[in-house]
C-alpha cells in the first residue's frame, strides 16, 4: 500500500503526492478519512432496497465540481482518519445492521487502504460491494479492484471539455470517464439482480441533468448509446440538482432544473432505449443531503 501512496497517481490529476507525510490534491493522506457510515435509504431501490446502503463517505475527492452538494466532505475534508482495521470493522457493522450493500462514496484516493480492509473481512464479509465514484477513475487504478467489487456506480458528468473544466477544473473529464465505465463494465459483467430485485452485480450509470444544458445532457447520452451496449448497464438519470457551494459564481447553474429540461432529456433516454431509473424532480430538496457527523465512523 505504501509503494502506491509514496508516489500518488490514483487519479487521473497524477499529483505524485507523497502520502505518507502531506494530502494529496484531493485531501487524501496516508490513512482513510470518512465522515459518516450508515444505512443510507435514497439510492437506486436496487442498492437501497428495503433496509438500505451500508454507505461509507470517504472525505475528499479528486474532482472539483463548483456545485457540489456534499461540499463538506469533498472540498473542506470534513471527516475523521480512521485505521485500516476499523474501516474492515466498519464494514462488517453495516452488514450487521441489514445492509444490502457495502456503499463506497467517494472511494478513488482510498484505493488501496479499502483494498487492505476488504483483505482483513473478506472472508466474513457476504454482501455486494459497491463503488460509487464521479466518474473521473484511471483504469488503471480500477484494475485494482478486480474480485473485489461487485457493483460500479459511475457519474458520467459532462461530454463537453468546456464544461468539465469550467465547473469540475477537468477538460479531460468524458475521456476518462468513458473509458472508466468501460472499465467497470468489463469488471462487474451485465448487471444481475436478486429474488427481491436488489443488484448483485453490474453497472449504473449516473447522469444529473444541470440547469441551462439540457443539450450536453442529450450528447452524453448519445456518447453512452454510441459507445456501451444497453445491456450492459443501468442508466439513472437524475433531476436532483440543487444549488449548492459554489453554484452562485455561474449565473447559468444557480438554478434548479426546470420541468422542461429534464423531460426533454429523460423523452431521449427513453427514446434511447435505457434501462433503469428516471428520479422524479422531487428529488431536488435539500433535505435529501446527508448531514455529515462522523455517525458510525467512532467506535
Amino acid at each position: 500500500m505504501s509503494n502506491i501512496l509514496n508516489c500518488c497517481t490514483l487519479c487521473p490529476r497524477e499529483c505524485r503526492t507523497d502520502r505518507e507525510n502531506s494530502s494529496g490534491i484531493c485531501g487524501g493522506g496516508f490513512l482513510p478519512r470518512a465522515a459518516k457510515a450508515y444505512l443510507h435509504m435514497w439510492e437506486e431501490p436496487c442498492i437501497s432496497g428495503t433496509r438500505g446502503s451500508g454507505t461509507v463517505f470517504f472525505s475528499g475527492c479528486s474532482l472539483k465540481c463548483c456545485f457540489c452538494q456534499n461540499y463538506k466532505i469533498s472540498a473542506e475534508n470534513f471527516g475523521k482518519e480512521i485505521s485500516v482495521h476499523r474501516l474492515s470493522e466498519i464494514f462488517l457493522e453495516l452488514q450487521d445492521m441489514g445492509a444490502h450493500n457495502i456503499n463506497l462514496v467517494s472511494p478513488t484516493h482510498y484505493v488501496p487502504q479499502i483494498i487492505s480492509a476488504l483483505d482483513k473481512c473478506r472472508d466474513r464479509l457476504h454482501i455486494p460491494v459497491a463503488y460509487n465514484s464521479g466518474g473521473y477513475e484511471k483504469t488503471e487504478t480500477l484494475e485494482l479492484l478486480r474480485g473485489y467489487v461487485d457493483i460500479f456506480m459511475p457519474d458520467i458528468k459532462y461530454f463537453s471539455p468546456e464544461l468539465s473544466e469550467k465547473y469540475s477544473s477537468a477538460p479531460d473529464y468524458f475521456e476518462y470517464a468513458s473509458r472508466a465505465v468501460s472499465k467497470m463494465i468489463g469488471l462487474a459483467g451485465k448487471p444481475e439482480m436478486d429474488e427481491n430485485g436488489i443488484m448483485k452485480k453490474g453497472v449504473i450509470i449516473r447522469h444529473m441533468v444541470l440547469p441551462s444544458h439540457r443539450r450536453d445532457s442529450e450528447a452524453v447520452l448519445r456518447e453512452i448509446n454510441r459507445l456501451f451496449d444497453k445491456e450492459s448497464f443501468l442508466l439513472s438519470l437524475m433531476s436532483q440538482y440543487t444549488p449548492f457551494y459554489k453554484s452562485s459564481e455561474h449565473k447559468e447553474i444557480n438554478r434548479r432544473i426546470s420541468t422542461y429540461e429534464y423531460e426533454k432529456v429523460a423523452e431521449l433516454a427513453a427514446g434511447l432505449g435505457f434501462k433503469g431509473y428516471m428520479q422524479e424532480r422531487s428529488s431536488a430538496k435539500e433535505e435529501y443531503t446527508p448531514d455529515f457527523d462522523l455517525i458510525g465512523i467512532d467506535k
